[in-house]
């Protein structure tokens, strides 16, 4: 009798471990419990499950399960066959874990490895399964509907289609032209995005988390691959980049922030919601997912932005870098959004790195530009005290480099760089953008006057300053750079053109109108030494017309502004001395056959200086 009631004893406990064994602790804890009232009643209840339960479970199990992982067909092709898997699979799973706390009984041992092994079986068709849905679903699923809405797309192609594919080839489906980015991808069906989640379940439920993340970033992998291949983005080393040519790689940043704006703002956030869908409500299980798909992507576009910030930082790359900046922190809140999982920040960090080494870059290009200024040689005198080329390179650089002042100011905020002080060591009020840019305006300046003193006229030495000074303030003016810089600079460097100019009329001039000046020395009565003295204008005026008439002003009004000046100190001093010269002529006798220019003439000549050979203009 007691024998019986110990029997319906241990059968109500394999009824409640059966109905509350869904943890892994939870029929270990009840054996537990039935053991303090009886010693022997865990040996009882241990020989009864192996006896009684777990070898008949396992049997039926086997067969149940082994026939479908020896199908040939796939199982998910009978919704039947698939509901019926994965119940057993279902079963198995429990079985497993309610057999594990039992592990120390030899029986029970034996049996376990069997339904472990079985269960690895299930799980190595179940991945299977979970490719094949996978790409089917991909394949049967329209991606060419024109709601851009549902699904979208992009492309790099100029027509609305595809191209079309060899059936013979694998089809991995990439949509249409976009207009904007506000727009998501649904690379499958939704009843396939049910399948595979139910699959994700199990693989999760039985640990084989791994495996399923691994068939599932392998399969959305490809998607992205051929997708960056339709957006023209090449598979490029650091080499590869370093070794191109500059107009190439120029092509290839194009691309390369089309992909980079498609990837962050549609593909991932896409891979992300499917992520989401597949492992829903396994976080862990969707983080590493996510990351496993998009981290080769990823990499690939940072690597190539980084290729180019550890490049070449010739100036005239600096255009194309600040367009990678600039792109890399416009998306850097996708970034961060996106790559915010534990499996992911390593990329996020790695974006806001390579946004860092871009500003660096940019940078290190002002510093080879303030290089490229001082290793500018004053060879050759430039013919006429014309423009030089390094004033127009430099300043026309500066002029477009503005367009991206508030890029720039926030790169050279970021900057750690001690900024050159004033004479005072004090740091300048000034933005750290605008005191570069008046750093380099003062290496202009200096490599000019070096250069201006190859000339050994004085008067062209000021022509010279004059010409690219006028240029550098005109530059200046109505732009960026002028705001950067001032107005007190545009005052200074306009004081310093108006010095230029006296200083070339003094050289230039004041020798020829020298001759012109009366005194008692040169009022004989009958005006001989009036005619040496026209002699002399004479012969002086031609001269230094005929020195400066390859002389050039670039700038048309600096040039009518000069020849008025000419002509206002030159035109009445020789009115005045012709008249002088002939009120003292002695009655009788025709002096105008000593005077050799009228006024006009002289204006006429003035009024022809500076044209050159005409070169010389902007």
């Amino acid at each position: 009798m007691a024998e019986n009631g110990e029997e319906k004893l241990i059968a109500v406990a394999r009824h409640i471990a059966k109905t509350l064994g869904h943890t892994d602790t939870m029929t270990d804890d009840i054996l537990k419990i039935f053991s303090n009232f009886d010693g022997r009643l865990r040996e009882k209840l241990t020989e009864k499950l192996s006896d009684d339960d777990i070898e008949q479970t396992l049997n039926s199990l086997d067969r149940q399960i082994s026939r479908y992982v020896a199908s040939d067909r796939p199982i998910w092709s009978d919704s039947a066959d698939s509901s019926s898997f994965l119940d057993s699979v279902d079963q198995l799973i429990a079985a497993v874990r309610d057999w594990t706390p039992l592990a120390d009984d030899k029986n029970i041992s034996s049996c376990l490895d069997r339904a472990e092994d079985l269960l690895q079986q299930s799980m190595f068709r179940l991945e299977d399964e979970f490719r094949t849905l996978a790409e089917r679903g991909a394949e049967s699923f329209d991606l060419t509907s024109s709601d851009p809405a549902h699904h979208g797309g992009y492309s790099d192609e100029d027509d609305d289609g595809f191209e079309e594919e060899d059936e013979n080839e694998d089809f991995i489906p990439v949509a249409h032209p976009i207009t904007d980015y506000d727009v998501v991808i649904d690379a499958l069906p939704a009843g396939t995005i049910g399948d595979l989640h139910e699959i994700a379940k199990r693989m999760v439920a039985a640990g084989y988390v791994k495996e399923c993340s691994h068939a599932y970033s392998t399969f959305r992998r490809d998607f992205l691959e051929e997708s960056f291949s339709r957006l023209g983005l090449q598979k490029l080393s650091i080499d590869d980049v370093h070794r191109m040519q500059w107009a190439q790689l120029e092509d290839e940043i194009e691309k390369w922030i089309k992909a980079i704006n498609v990837a962050l703002r549609i593909l991932f956030p896409s891979e992300r919601r499917l992520c989401d869908r597949v492992f829903f409500g396994f976080s862990s299980a969707t983080d590493l997912s996510f990351m496993e798909v998009c981290r080769g992507s990823t990499i690939q576009l940072l690597n190539f932005a980084d290729a180019v910030a550890i490049g070449s930082r010739a100036p005239e790359r600096l255009f194309k870098v600040l367009d990678i900046y600039e792109t890399v922190r416009d998306l850097m809140p996708e970034f961060e959004l996106i790559f915010s999982d534990q499996y992911c920040v390593s990329l996020r960090n790695e974006a806001i790195t390579i946004g860092k080494r871009l500003g660096e870059t940019i940078r290190g290009i002002f510093m080879e530009l303030e290089n490229l200024i001082r290793r500018d040689p004053a060879k050759d005198a430039i013919p006429g005290g014309r423009l030089h080329p390094i004033t127009r390179y430099v300043m026309n650089y500066l002029r477009a480099a503005c367009r991206a002042r508030i890029t720039l100011e926030q790169v050279f905020e970021e900057s750690n760089v001690d900024y050159r002080r004033g004479d005072d060591g004090a740091l300048p009020s000034s933005s750290s953008l605008a005191v570069q840019m008046a750093w380099i305006m003062e290496l202009l300046e200096s490599n000019l006057e070096a250069k201006s003193k190859i000339y050994r006229d004085s008067a062209l030495c000021s022509v010279f300053m004059m010409n690219n000074g006028r240029y550098i303030v005109q530059k200046v003016k109505d732009n960026e750079l002028g705001t950067l810089l001032g107005d007190d600079w545009i005052r200074k460097h306009s004081a310093k053109l108006r010095q230029y100019h006296v200083n070339y009329q003094r050289s230039s001039w004041s020798k020829v109108s020298g001759v012109l000046k009366l005194d008692n020395n040169s009022m004989s009565p009958n005006g001989k030494n009036l005619r040496e003295k026209l002699k002399l204008f004479n012969s002086y005026f031609e001269e230094t017309c005929k020195t400066q008439s390859s002389w050039v002003i670039f700038d048309d009004q600096l040039r009518d502004e000069l020849r008025i000046s000419i002509s206002g100190i030159l035109s009445p001093a020789y009115r005045n001395f012709i008249g002088r010269m002939q009120g003292l002529s002695d009655p009788g006798k025709n002096v105008d056959r000593y005077i050799r220019y009228s006024v006009e003439d002289i204006e006429a000549r003035i009024g022809a200086l500076f044209q050159g050979n005409g070169s010389g203009r902007r």
